[in-house]
């Protein structure tokens, strides 16, 4: 595949792969991008996952043709990206390595070479030419380690960008980017939205005609959509008006109340999103709750606590810095419903989060009552989110 005249893909599509980073379930799988600049001094642009070790290097032996390297970037020291730079450079020795400070730091962590006489140690907008490419480094960490560096081709206007504007799924699917990238980011970058608004700032000084990213499509069209969703992301603003709905059931009971609440939010004009947490994908709740302005949660009580995947998610969303939402609360019990002041007390850790006073308590079932009240819960909610 050709970017340019003079740059070329040679990543790798892997379909077979369940669960990235051994948690996110990719259904439509994952590619491992790389590329290759060539010029007077040509530039590989980061290898992959050792999954696809023997598919990159018959790319990568193509689009060389005999030639040999100057330069391999590395641009984020993950293994899916990473992972062949040792047999890279037992196959080309004569290859420079560039990297910054915190890449050579990483390097012995993960394999035993000395690396020490094949490195290119670049800094905060140095350049190295390649001849009629010239690359500017920026660095990006904690987008999402602290080693990451972008890379700006400043002749083909280039911005290669690591793990930023990256999504689930392989090149040949055809979906849409926002929900796979916006799962994508929530899940794996979204802690670090200061870092990416950094970055952003650093990237509006340049002219950029296309994004190169390390997983998911190449960008070269309305840049402005895809680093608007960033803007919006990295800043945890909603980025539409709804609210997700998310359950934790142990026999059904909270189950129906949560469906409940989904109906009447609906009935008033709002658009929902529904998850039930034992069944349902956690990086789609987590999604959906930075998503949406609104957040309804719903749990029984279980061993004088939360019931466990109520729990877990809750620490996803402060792991992910989760703020600036409104949030309504169902608890259920038997006998010692306490799982609302669980929540509440789980979501006043978190930063910006506006949790209502009401909360519907539920014993057992679902009742008559408590479908009333979840009337003026669902109001007090809209009223809430300015509607």
């Amino acid at each position: 595949m050709n970017i340019t005249d003079s740059i070329f893909y040679i990543g790798v599509d892997d379909k077979d792969l369940d669960l990235f980073e051994s948690q996110y379930v990719i259904p439509n799988g994952i590619s491992y991008n790389s590329y290759v600049i060539m010029d007077d001094k040509i530039a590989v642009m980061d290898t992959v996952d050792n999954r696809k070790t023997d598919e990159w290097f018959a790319n990568l032996e193509k689009v060389l043709d005999g030639k040999t390297p100057e330069y391999l970037v590395i641009s984020h020291m993950e293994p899916d990206h990473a992972a062949n730079i040792q047999r890279f450079t037992e196959k080309y020795p004569e290859t420079k390595l560039v990297g910054n400070v915190k890449t050579f730091s990483m390097l012995p962590q993960f394999f035993e070479t000395d690396f020490s006489a094949k490195q290119v140690v670049v800094k905060e907008g140095e350049e190295l030419s390649l001849g009629k490419h010239t690359l500017q480094f920026f660095m990006a960490p904690m987008v999402h380690w602290p080693e990451v560096m972008v890379t700006y081709d400043e002749y083909d206007k280039v911005v290669f960008s690591a793990d930023a504007f990256g999504k689930f799924g392989a090149l040949d699917t055809d979906e849409d980017w926002d929900c796979e990238a916006r799962r994508y980011y929530f899940n794996i970058v979204g802690k670090y939205g200061a870092q990416v608004q950094a970055l952003l700032k650093k990237l509006s000084g340049i002219d950029v005609e296309k994004i190169c990213p390390l997983h998911g499509p190449i960008l070269d069209a309305n840049l402005s959509h895809y680093i608007g969703k960033y803007d919006t992301w990295s800043k945890y603003e909603p980025e539409n008006k709804g609210v997700t709905v998310v359950y934790a059931s142990i026999h059904g009971n909270t189950a129906t109340a949560a469906k409940k609440m989904a109906e009447i939010l609906e009935s008033k004009g709002e658009k929902v999103s529904l998850f039930d947490l034992s069944r349902d994908d956690m990086a789609e709740a987590i999604e959906d709750s930075f998503r949406y302005d609104g957040l309804v949660l719903a749990c029984s009580t279980y061993d004088g606590g939360l019931f466990p995947v109520m729990e877990d998610y809750l620490s996803h969303l402060k792991a992910k810095t989760f703020r600036n939402r409104t949030v309504a609360l169902i608890e259920n019990g038997s006998w010692a419903a306490i799982s609302g002041r669980k929540m509440r007390e789980a979501l006043e850790t978190m930063k910006d989060v506006t949790v209502l006073e009401r909360v519907v308590s539920i014993k057992s079932s679902v009742k008559q009552n408590n479908i009333d009240e979840m009337e003026v819960l669902a109001d007090e909610l809209i009223a809430s989110l300015n509607r």
